[in-house]
């Protein structure tokens, strides 16, 4: 696996009542795709678009980094905010 393929997905903030069911905290950091299994299945399937265009070199242009894009989950009562960020 080459450099190119790997991410880094960071829980950088948790809305409205700021507690994730999952048990998901500001802070937590994973490596894709190795740590893949330990991101709550729902919020996962939200990021994974994201996860492969960060891969294959996508930019984002609403975003302020190059190499990162900011995505919520998708629970309406604790949206876990991730940073998908190239490595």
């Amino acid at each position: 696996m080459s450099q190119e393929d790997k991410s880094l997905i960071e829980v950088i903030n948790i809305l409205e009542a700021g507690e994730c069911p999952f048990g998901h905290k500001i802070g937590e950091k994973f490596d894709y795709p190795e740590e893949r299994g330990r991101i709550c299945a729902a919020a996962f399937h939200t990021l994974y678009p994201y996860v492969i265009g960060i891969r294959f070199g996508a930019i984002f242009p609403w975003e302020e980094e190059e190499d990162s894009v900011t995505i919520c989950c998708p629970d309406y009562k604790n949206p876990v905010v991730f940073k998908i960020t190239r490595q």
